[in-house]
């Protein structure tokens, strides 16, 4: 992986995460529970705010298209594969390569109010994919 990438994709989440950062308290500003706002924070850098992908890229394999996943699975959206896919249960698409797409679980998982609310916002942000599929 080219250098310049790595700390792109090693910076990438923390700077998104910094931007909800507030000092208000709210730990769903930081890590909101809708499914819109998460897809915004945390992966429109590379997937573009309309998930069909950015303008320019530094990625080395390019980005798909989201708004395509249920066109590229013969009309059917594959919710659980996109759910395993974001968490890294399962390796991406070969456009990923040696996964340049970060694994999410993490920080979708971050343990806020002694609450694990990682299942809400992977599944908001894959009903979020659902909602944006091309007919």
């Amino acid at each position: 992986m080219r250098p310049r990438l790595f700390i792109l994709l090693l910076l990438l989440p923390l700077t998104c995460m910094a931007q909800g950062r507030d000092g208000t308290g709210d730990p769903n500003r930081r890590n909101p529970l809708d499914g819109t706002k998460i897809f915004q924070y945390y992966c429109a850098a590379c997937h573009g705010a309309d998930g069909r992908g950015p303008s320019s890229s530094v990625l080395e394999h390019g980005v798909p298209d989201l708004t395509l996943i249920s066109r590229r699975n013969d009309g059917k959206f594959p919710r659980q594969r996109v759910r395993d896919l974001i968490e890294g249960e399962v390796a991406g698409p070969v456009v990923h390569g040696n996964r340049e797409m970060p694994i999410w679980r993490p920080v979708f998982h971050e343990i806020e109010a002694d609450q694990d609310w990682g299942e809400v916002r992977l599944d908001a942000v894959t009903k979020h994919l659902e909602s944006i599929q091309k007919k």
